[in-house]
């Protein structure tokens, strides 16, 4: 296996094994962007310091520093703010900003001693679930470049399943991880709203952005969370709970767990080949000594609708600081996604629309977050698709937005609620990855990683050829 091709926790233990170094992981990833990033579009920007971090971190080792991802290179979604280091959440408003400080995030994986490699490409402002929004040309999906991998976290996703980075970090408003993980044959988790520091990462919807990651395992994810969890003083939405070790019960099993299964989720408008996909993961979960149960989610069908209310409206107040004055091009470089939605939130808040828009969407809201707290009563944690079809061709639904909105129809939910999502890899519809997700109550990360990663045993990891 080449170098690049390691999970987090196989390049771990060969650099302390001094099997290899920081150096030669960090070459192989860049000679793999430089190969494949100009058909693919995964980098917007590369680190011209990622060998520099990677002698310092072989040199840390030496010293007897041992972080726990020392010397390993990742990629970051280019709306988390890096000192030094362009970022420009994709758009040409902030095409030629560069930060004067690094988001909490950041801050954190650099004290573990990562290598960044560069800032992915992504919808602009994360609008978008397919990567084709970005200012700076889409994303294409490196298992068939003809269709998306997923948004708006695209770079993110194809960075990793493409072998560019040994993990990568990703943001998710409304399904912005877990739908290119499922895409791209990644893991990828969107963590309780509020266990991860939002400080430093250019927000889209305030309410409802969460912050995580893409990793090739379940293994790593949790060994990824451990950095990035916690309290900040910066963001005052953060738990003040301690996190635990979430490598702790990785391997317990899921004997006697209840997984509930909500009949919302596949109603009409399922793909066939999906529905058939995630009936073979809920009999292996059968398999696995787990009960399935059918669960009802009653206010599902007004998810998409209360969504597109609030989100939007977030948008807009967000958006209304980059005005060009202060920092950035003038709103005049914002793309037609960034101005649709603009349109819409600065509607549904203005005088006489708000009750009965944002503030009813926001009472629906309370409603969807009741139906899980009443599921989680009676199962331990729910599965179910992450879209409800598999990857579609670039250009295919760019002229209809509202196609494209109900790609997130099984997705936004969590968001609503704030409970965490895991994406994890459940096979192949032709040559292209599908997954599904597992969702449990808030603050459950633990549990989704034993049972995804029980799941996970069961599969070889496939590794893409290119």
């Amino acid at each position: 296996m080449k170098l690049n091709e390691l999970t987090i926790k196989e390049a771990v233990e060969g650099l302390k094994g001094k099997k290899f170094s920081s150096v030669e992981i960090t070459k192989a990833c860049l000679s793999q962007i430089e190969k494949h990033n100009p058909n693919i579009n995964a980098f917007l920007t590369i680190n011209e310091h990622a060998f520099d971090e990677a002698k310092k971190a072989d040199e840390a080792r030496e010293s007897g520093s041992n972080t726990s991802l020392l010397g390993i290179p990742i990629a970051l979604k280019d709306m988390y703010l890096t000192k030094g280091l362009r970022t420009t959440a994709a758009s040409h408003v902030l095409e030629n900003y560069i930060p004067q400080y690094d988001a909490t995030v950041v801050q954190k994986l650099k004290d573990a001693g990562v290598v960044i490699l560069g800032k992915t490409n992504h919808d602009a402002w994360a609008h978008g679930s397919s990567g084709e929004n970005s200012d700076f040309e889409p994303t294409k999906n490196p298992w068939n470049k003809e269709y998306v991998p997923g948004g708006s976290s695209s770079g993110s996703a194809a960075s990793v399943a493409a072998d560019m980075a040994i993990a990568s970090t990703g943001t998710d408003t409304g399904g912005s991880i877990r739908l290119p993980a499922s895409f791209t044959n990644t893991v990828g988790l969107k963590p309780t709203y509020g266990l991860v520091s939002r400080y430093g990462i250019i927000a889209m919807a305030s309410s409802l952005d969460s912050i995580g990651h893409f990793t090739k395992t379940v293994e790593d994810s949790a060994i990824y969370l451990n950095v990035t969890a916690g309290n900040d003083p910066m963001d005052a939405t953060t738990t003040k709970n301690k996190t635990p070790n979430y490598l702790e019960d990785l391997n317990e099993g899921i004997k006697g767990l209840k997984i509930g299964v909500p009949k919302e989720y596949f109603t009409q408008g399922l793909d066939s080949n999906i529905k058939k996909n995630i009936e073979g993961a809920i009999k292996k979960f059968e398999e696995l000594g787990a009960e399935t149960v059918e669960i009802s989610l009653p206010h599902t069908e007004y998810s998409l609708a209360c969504y597109y209310i609030i989100a939007p409206s977030e948008i807009s107040s967000n958006l209304a600081r980059y005005d060009g004055i202060r920092y950035g091009n003038d709103r005049t470089h914002f793309g037609d996604e960034a101005v649709r939605r603009i349109i819409l939130g600065t509607f549904t808040l203005s005088s006489g629309y708000y009750d009965a828009y944002y503030k009813k969407a926001m009472q629906v809201r309370t409603l969807i977050k009741r139906d899980f707290e009443q599921a989680f009563e009676k199962v331990d944690a729910i599965i179910s698709p992450v879209s409800p079809t598999p990857p579609w061709k670039i250009g295919e639904k760019t002229d209809d937005p509202l196609a494209m909105y109900l790609s997130d129809a099984l997705t936004v939910t969590a968001n609503l609620a704030g409970i965490p999502g895991l994406a994890v890899p459940s096979g192949f519809i032709g040559d292209l990855p599908t997954g599904f997700q597992i969702l449990g109550p808030q603050f459950s990360e633990k549990l989704l990683f034993r049972i995804g990663h029980a799941f996970e045993q069961t599969k070889e990891r496939r590794v893409l050829d290119i």
